[in-house]
């Protein structure tokens, strides 16, 4: 039996859900214009977006689009505050439904999870496997397909209000990624394939959350029909494991049949089985059956950085926290690596 979605429309503006979504947005935030000025008449604000809500006129503000470098190009899409508290408080609401159904190690987006945990199972995984198969998806939020993502959804929810605000907010992002993706046409489709609506704006909770939910039909395929029991996914990359190859190759004809069903495709030429001896590149490591790695241009990148952070101090000793946040947010990143040699030699002799 699937899980249904519980709570109704009205709970979405309920005021203590409203409330917790605010706080939720705002986290970390709090200190920032956009944030700032939606706290300074927060009373107000909110009770402007439960009369929308409940009126049912509410209507998402348009996005700002910046583009980001690292760890790889992606065109990010930031909502407007109050519409972020919106997206925080919908999802309060529906996610307790889906989130009981997603396989245990689906590891993005969710609490608990994480990408250190997603590394800890790869690597018990490589030390038990002989191969792996790496894969990873073409444009995945630019090609995430409206119509089968509002099918799965409506699976769960039945109040029609509900969809319509999922609606609405899908609505908003169309078209912004556009630019992103490279249309692929499956089978049985027409000319008119390429006006499908597509695409989840990199930036939203919703989008996040969405893709979990896109996904997790798929996840159970992969574990349930195809018997794979080491399998972890995160976001659009996912690995799978066995002690043969032949199983892997077999795996990997029905994985591209799956997913073109969803109008998703492989970087095929990716798509390979290794033996996991070699190790794999997984969420900015380098993953041995006994060991991490941080990747070399992840060392590169913090060594620019850091190196144009203290010039900029020596001109005008003011940053000294902002440099020291930097430093201490990479340590924390690659010290889940074997990488206290790389830190001693980006980091030695560095005195403010």
């Amino acid at each position: 039996m699937v899980a249904q979605v519980q709570g109704s429309y009205a709970d979405i503006y309920a005021w203590e859900n409203l409330y917790l979504a605010w706080r939720r947005a705002a986290k970390g935030k709090r200190g920032r214009g956009p944030a700032a000025a939606f706290e300074f008449h927060l009373e107000d604000n909110l009770c402007r977006l439960q009369d929308e809500l409940a009126s049912e006129t509410y209507q998402p503000g348009a996005y700002v689009n910046f583009t980001i470098h690292e760890p790889k190009r992606r065109l990010i899409s930031a909502a407007p505050f109050r519409d972020r508290v919106v997206h925080h408080a919908l999802c309060q609401v529906i996610e307790p439904a889906f989130e009981r159904s997603f396989i245990h190690h689906s590891y993005a987006n969710r609490v608990g999870k994480g990408t250190h945990r997603a590394l800890d199972t790869c690597q018990g995984w490589m030390a038990n496997h002989s191969y792996v198969l790496q894969c990873d998806l073409r444009d995945f939020f630019p090609s995430i397909d409206h119509s089968l993502l509002r099918r799965t959804l409506n699976r769960r929810i039945q109040d029609g209000k509900m969809r319509g605000l999922i609606g609405t907010i899908l609505e908003s992002g169309r078209g912004v990624l556009d630019s992103e993706y490279e249309m692929a046409y499956f089978p049985g489709d027409d000319l008119f394939a390429v006006n499908r609506p597509r695409g989840l704006p990199i930036g939203n909770l919703t989008s996040q959350f969405w893709a979990n939910c896109f996904m997790d039909p798929f996840d159970h395929f992969v574990t349930r029909e195809l018997g794979c029991g080491s399998y972890l996914r995160y976001v659009d990359d996912f690995l799978l494991f066995a002690n043969d190859k032949a199983t892997l190759w077999r795996w990997r004809a029905a994985l591209i049949e799956r997913l073109g069903q969803l109008r998703l495709t492989l970087h095929e030429h990716k798509a390979q089985v290794r033996p996991t001896s070699e190790g794999v590149r997984f969420l900015g490591f380098v993953v041995y059956p006994h060991q991490r790695r941080c990747l070399r241009r992840k060392g590169i990148n913090f060594r620019r950085r850091l190196r144009a952070q203290l010039a900029d101090y020596r001109k005008q000793p003011t940053n000294r926290a902002q440099i020291d946040a930097s430093v201490r947010g990479w340590i924390n990143h690659v010290r889940y690596a074997d990488s206290w040699g790389l830190r001693r030699a980006l980091l030695e002799g560095i005195v403010l």
